[in-house]
């Protein structure tokens, strides 16, 4: 089975609905989604705190259904491709309750205390890249559904704060290990 098709050889890719070149804004913000995926993945992958990886497992499915909703045109998106102010509801108690477990230093964090809490430092930062994408498209008017912008804002959050549950977690026991008699 073959998984390539070569029609974008020249330069362009589908929209479900229309064809576009591949750097169309829509596609690099689509892009830039994937990449914030894939290395929320890679967080997930190293994360140990309680409930993290439940937690980011279900991240990377609301990406998903806002890369669905952007990959349709406004002529052929389904109404149940619209992404909801109940997703963003949802990231927002999540902040909450890991802002409660942690104390935040009162100094700026240097990213790489810890492998799990480095990677979900760098997927923040590409969540904000895409931010600014989605930005610039709500206010093109090329993106109309503006809860797109204000759940990356809190993904960002929560990825800072699930980043230092990581660091704390780990680092905590690698100063108990530190402590105990040789």
């Amino acid at each position: 089975m073959r998984i390539y098709t070569a029609r974008g050889d020249t330069g362009q890719t589908d929209l479900l609905g229309e064809r576009v070149e591949k750097d169309d804004p829509r596609i690099d913000l689509i892009g830039s989604l994937d990449e914030t995926t894939s290395t929320i993945g890679l967080g997930r992958a190293q994360a140990q705190v309680h409930g993290g990886n439940a937690r980011l497992k279900t991240v990377q499915r609301d990406l998903y259904q806002i890369m669905a909703e952007l990959a349709f045109t406004d002529a052929t998106r389904p109404d149940s491709l619209h992404f909801s102010a109940e997703r963003t509801s949802w990231l927002e108690v999540e902040v909450d309750r890991l802002s409660e477990s942690i104390q935040l230093p009162r100094e700026f964090v240097l990213p790489g205390e810890t492998v799990a809490g480095a990677a979900l430092d760098v997927a923040r930062t590409v969540t904000r890249r895409a931010e600014r994408e989605a930005v610039a498209l709500t206010r093109s008017g090329v993106v109309g559904n503006t809860e797109i912008v204000r759940y990356l804002n809190r993904l960002s959050s929560l990825l800072f704060m699930a980043a230092r549950a990581e660091d704390l977690m780990n680092t905590e026991h690698i100063e108990l290990a530190k402590e105990r008699p040789s």
